[in-house]
């Protein structure tokens, strides 16, 4: 897979992600877009390659929170707050 459709993919991979963004998907998606376009002009394939990997552990930073976010609601549901 070439780095160009390794990008694209991981641009949309966040942008779906960000739909369930706390802060908003507006907020996230100018947030996200303005970093992919600060970083448009790299051509170094290391440093391109560093990005990608940095992106995909966002990408599972994002998957955790959305997954605690979900496991704290359910065990609200069902054993109510006991804090």
């Amino acid at each position: 897979m070439s780095q160009k459709s390794q990008v694209i993919q991981l641009y949309k991979t966040l942008l779906h992600l960000g739909r369930e963004y706390p802060q908003g998907y507006d907020y996230f998606r100018t947030r996200l877009k303005r970093v992919f376009m600060k970083n448009r002009e790299t051509t170094d394939p290391k440093k391109i390659e560093t990005m990608i990997m940095h992106g995909q552990y966002v990408v599972k930073e994002l998957e955790a929170l959305y997954m605690l976010k979900k496991y704290r609601t359910l065990k609200r549901r069902y054993y109510g707050d006991q804090s």
